[in-house]
């Protein structure tokens, strides 16, 4: 698995101490010179900065709107050389499309082609793949929203984490424990540094240093049920924002929560999807004003989280879910929000592609009209686009081009929306 660089051991790792609002203008990223599928010539690449609740291209002093997609397997597909050119072709589809932003996996912890082997060893031929996504971002002129973790077991996740931990002799009990052990946040740490100062042998700039990168997620989905009441999963919201704040203050950083409303604002539980998602310790309103987040973040999955298949429920669902969340990231956190992933699954026959436009197209038009009046900035991520190969990778929500020509279609014209 090529050269393993593991400058630590797990037991030799201290257990102790953790190492305006601007009115609608020009889309940057998504101009006409980005709707085709050949890269740009390079042009000035500037950052990305918050300003309040809406986002600028600091050099230019313009407006950036994010208009996205996921495709979470990027770094595994570039780390062998049979399927890197996918990697190639899903950004640039993307690109073709008017798509600005890539959310993706930064991590893979233990298991099959993992960036992360053990705590505080890393597979460099795996890090020299995250080097060319990072590398084909920026030469099609695509941000990129890497996720540090995940919440759920896929790629490794918080119960690697727990694992590694037991191996070396930490008394856990849980996956949750993720969140409190000073051990497990000390491996977190480790790998955050290695990451973030990561210096890419394509480019030769550090990832903290480069405007590609959009802003840093802190954890896919996080949950910590063992705490309903949230303050386990805020103290590590704090601590870890933090952290990577204070070695990378260039980008942005957010939680990648998927919104649930919590204890502190007990008159917007009826908003969430059902009771139990009250009570899963996470909390959007709290979770949100720790120092250091930048970018509100939520997730639309009507699909599974209601009960019922009628359309118009999901569709009212929607509505309601995108503007309390557009409302209070606006007035109450007065930031940005990212719709960090939404789709409809066609994996059962629940709905229909035509079902899956409409509610792609009302997820846009709700963030749209938000945009347009200049209440708020950020935008929407759609889960998940792949282009043709990776078929065999779909969990149901799979957007390919070359089969959903009214799809590519639906996403250019909200492209083209975002420019006027």
């Amino acid at each position: 698995m090529g050269d393993m660089r593991c400058p630590l051991t797990a037991t030799a790792w201290s257990t102790t101490t953790p190492r305006i609002s601007l009115l609608p203008y020009v889309l940057l990223g998504v101009a006409s010179s980005t709707m085709s599928t050949e890269p740009e010539a390079e042009e000035e690449w500037a950052a990305v900065e918050r300003r309040g609740a809406h986002l600028v291209m600091a050099a230019a002093e313009r407006p950036f709107i994010i208009h996205g997609f996921n495709t979470y397997w990027l770094m595994s597909f570039a780390a062998d050389e049979a399927t890197r050119p996918r990697v190639t072709a899903a950004i640039s589809e993307a690109a073709g499309a008017g798509l600005n932003v890539c959310r993706t996996w930064a991590f893979n912890d233990g298991g099959y082609r993992a960036l992360q082997t053990a705590p505080f060893c890393y597979d460099e031929e795996v890090f020299q793949a995250l080097d060319f996504v990072v590398s084909e971002a920026r030469r099609y002129k695509m941000r990129l929203i890497p996720a540090l973790c995940n919440n759920w077991e896929d790629y490794g996740g918080k119960a690697q984490y727990v694992s590694w931990g037991k191996e070396a002799g930490v008394d856990l009990t849980s996956d949750d424990d993720f969140f409190s052990d000073p051990t497990l946040k000390s491996y977190y740490k480790a790998f955050v540094e290695a990451i973030v100062t990561r210096i890419n042998t394509i480019t030769n700039v550090a990832y903290k240093d480069d405007p590609t990168i959009l802003a840093w997620e802190l954890i896919n989905e996080p949950r910590c049920s063992s705490d309903p009441s949230g303050d386990t999963l805020q103290a590590w919201i704090e601590e870890m924002a933090s952290y990577v704040k204070s070695i990378d203050p260039l980008h942005l950083v957010e939680i990648g929560v998927e919104g649930y409303y919590g204890p502190s604002t007990p008159e917007l539980l009826l908003v969430n999807p059902d009771d139990y998602s009250g009570h899963v310790g996470t909390d959007f309103i709290r979770n949100h004003q720790a120092l250091g987040i930048d970018l509100a973040s939520v997730h639309i999955y009507s699909d599974t989280w209601l009960p019922d298949s009628i359309e118009e429920k999901h569709l009212q669902f929607v509505n309601t879910w995108m503007q309390q969340h557009i409302d209070d990231a606006a007035n109450l956190l007065g930031m940005p929000i990212v719709i960090g992933e939404f789709g409809v699954s066609l994996k059962d026959g629940k709905f229909d592609s035509e079902f899956r436009e409409t509610f792609m197209q009302t997820v846009y038009s709700n963030f749209l009209n938000s945009w347009e009046r200049g209440m708020i900035g950020g935008g929407c991520l759609l889960w998940q686009l792949f282009p043709e190969g990776a078929e065999h990778m779909d969990d149901g929500y799979a957007v390919i081009f070359a089969n959903s020509p009214s799809t590519f279609n639906l996403l250019s014209n909200h492209s083209r929306k975002l420019e006027c």
